[in-house]
């Protein structure tokens, strides 16, 4: 249809930006429950090769199903029951010491001692003062942020019930999800784009196996790591809880291993000072290199035939962009596009 009236196509065309400033604020506004849907199906991809192999060995889908869930879900509940004792540990370390920390500061006044000892150029009267002043000025905004702070774990915990529920719909609907998706396309371009579809999906199930099994290596190393050291007199407390944090960051590429071995020396450090620290932090210098240039390696080349500078460069983005799901997300979808073009693109630009 041509339009020959300028006030005509003016009014289109301020429809067709406001129509689009519409979308927008509305994908914007559903940022949160897409994220939601998004990680969710990225878990029951993940999921799905290991159902697929139950399957495989005899298991109905349903009991299969069953089965992967209870174990993943047996794993956050080792999490929980590893945590649980430090956080009643502590609580009750801190309950008891309560009341000596108040008879110490009412009766000998060891907190203005040791501020004379420590800062005499500052009186002790003044800095009291000063710090009554912060508070009294900031209260609203330190209440305000410690709200925030309860909202946003509540919030957190919500979406991840919420990712939950929607993955177990996604596994035991994953099927007819992609059968529904295969008759949008047209038949003559059906066949291809079924076959490029199941390669990206194996991709990225075999994607989150493999990070999972990095994940799995480094909590069961670490585990066994601090057990020896236990045959060898040396107790590393919490031990277990610090196997499953090197196991949980893990799952993170890129700076997930360096970062929990950077939690877990601070944390042996605050539980069992000084010279116990020295054996976790040698040993975690020598499993990143063994990591990085063995383990790494040999899991995620079978995995996905992604080249390292890509890898990089995508967990660099996705992290960037939707923080840590991002980062987990970005190297499957670098793996699809990679294949999309390989098989796609690439054809299509011979063919001219």
């Amino acid at each position: 249809m041509k339009i020959h009236n300028a006030f005509r196509l003016g009014l289109f065309g301020g429809l067709g930006v406001l129509v689009a400033i519409v979308i927008g604020a509305g994908i914007s506004s559903l940022t949160t429950i897409l994220t939601y849907v998004g990680a969710a199906l990225f878990l029951a991809l993940g999921i799905d090769p290991a159902v697929s192999f139950l399957q495989r060995h005899g298991f109905p889908r349903p009991a299969a199903i069953l089965t992967v869930l209870v174990v993943i879900l047996g794993v956050f509940a080792g999490l929980v029951l590893a945590v649980i004792p430090v956080i009643i540990d502590q609580v009750n370390g801190l309950v008891k010491s309560v009341p000596d920390i108040v008879s110490s500061i009412t009766n000998d006044n060891t907190i203005e001692k040791w501020w004379n000892s420590t800062f005499s150029f500052i009186p002790y009267a003044t800095a009291i003062t000063n710090v009554s002043d912060f508070f009294n000025k900031n209260l609203g905004t330190i209440t305000g942020g410690v709200f925030s702070t309860v909202i946003n774990i509540a919030t957190g915990t919500f979406g991840v019930v919420i990712v939950l529920i929607l993955t177990l719909y996604f596994v035991a609907s994953l099927s007819s999800i992609k059968r529904g998706l295969y008759q949008l396309v047209p038949a003559t371009k059906r066949e291809k784009f079924i076959d490029i579809a199941e390669q990206i999906s194996k991709s990225v199930g075999r994607y989150v196996l493999g990070q999972g099994a990095l994940g799995l290596t480094n909590g069961i190393l670490s585990f066994l790591f601090f057990s020896v050291l236990l045959l060898f007199g040396v107790n590393v407390k919490y031990y277990a809880l610090l196997a499953f944090i090197a196991f949980l960051f893990s799952l993170v590429p890129l700076v997930g291993t360096i970062t929990g071995s950077t939690i877990i020396c601070l944390l042996v450090l605050l539980f069992n000072g000084w010279p116990t620290v020295i054996f976790p932090v040698v040993y975690y210098l020598l499993y990143m290199q063994v990591e990085a240039y063995v383990i790494s390696p040999n899991i995620m080349n079978r995995a996905v035939k992604v080249p390292g500078v890509v890898v990089v460069i995508a967990a660099l983005a996705g992290g960037t962009l939707l923080g840590v799901l991002g980062a987990l997300v970005a190297i499957p979808v670098a793996a699809s596009i990679l294949l999309i073009i390989k098989q796609v693109v690439v054809p299509r630009q011979n063919e001219l």
